[in-house]
C-alpha cells in the first residue's frame, strides 16, 4: 500500500486534528491490507463467527463503505442533518454487499481499499476545526446531535481496525 500524504501536500485549510484523523485511518486501512494481502485463498474464504461473511467480503466491505461514511460526516460538516439511515437499512446494505460480492477476488478487495482510503484520508485532511467541529442531529444515533469528528472516528476511522480485529479472532492470528 502506498506512503500516507506528506505534510507539504496537506491543504493549509486542514486542522492538526484533520491531519490526525486521516493518519490514524490509513493506519488502520495499511494493517488490514497488509495482513489481509498475506491471507491464503482458504483463509480469504473463511466465514467470520457471529457475522457469517467471508474475511474477503468483510475486507471489500470496508473498502466500499469509506466513500458512504465520509459522505455522511460531510454532511454534519456542513451543518446537514443525517435522516432515514436505521441500523435496519445498514444491516441491509451490508446483507446485499455480502451476496453481491460473495466471490471477491482478494487484488479486486485490497485495490479498492488502497484507493478508497486514500480518497478517504484526503476528504479527512481537507476538513477545517469548525467543520469537525459542528454537529448535527444523526439517525444512526437516534438523532442526537454528534459532530463531524465523532462521526469519523467511530465510522470511517474505526471501521478497519474493528473488522481486523474480527478477522484475526476468526483466523486465531
Amino acid at each position: 500500500m502506498s506512503s500516507v500524504i506528506s505534510p507539504e501536500t496537506v491543504s493549509e485549510r486542514s486542522s492538526v486534528r484533520a491531519q490526525a484523523l486521516a493518519e490514524r485511518l490509513e493506519e488502520g486501512a495499511r494493517a488490514l491490507y497488509a495482513f489481509a494481502s498475506g491471507l491464503t485463498d482458504a483463509e480469504w474464504q473463511t466465514r467470520v463467527p457471529k457475522d457469517g461473511r467471508k474475511i474477503g467480503v468483510v475486507v471489500h466491505h470496508v473498502a466500499s463503505v469509506y466513500p458512504l461514511e465520509i459522505q455522511l460526516a460531510q454532511a454534519l460538516a456542513a451543518g446537514k442533518r443525517v435522516e432515514g439511515v436505521t441500523m435496519d437499512d445498514v444491516n441491509a446494505m451490508n446483507g446485499k454487499h455480502a451476496v453481491e460480492f460473495d466471490a471477491v477476488g482478494k487484488s479486486a478487495a485490497l485495490d479498492l481499499l488502497e484507493r478508497n482510503s486514500a480518497a478517504a484520508a484526503a476528504a479527512i485532511r481537507a476538513l477545517s476545526d469548525e467543520e469537525l467541529n459542528r454537529a448535527a442531529t444523526a439517525s444512526p444515533y437516534a438523532n442526537a446531535p454528534i459532530t463531524c469528528q465523532f462521526m469519523l472516528a467511530d465510522h470511517a476511522v474505526r471501521h478497519s481496525y474493528h473488522h481486523l480485529a474480527k478477522i484475526r479472532g476468526a483466523l486465531k492470528k
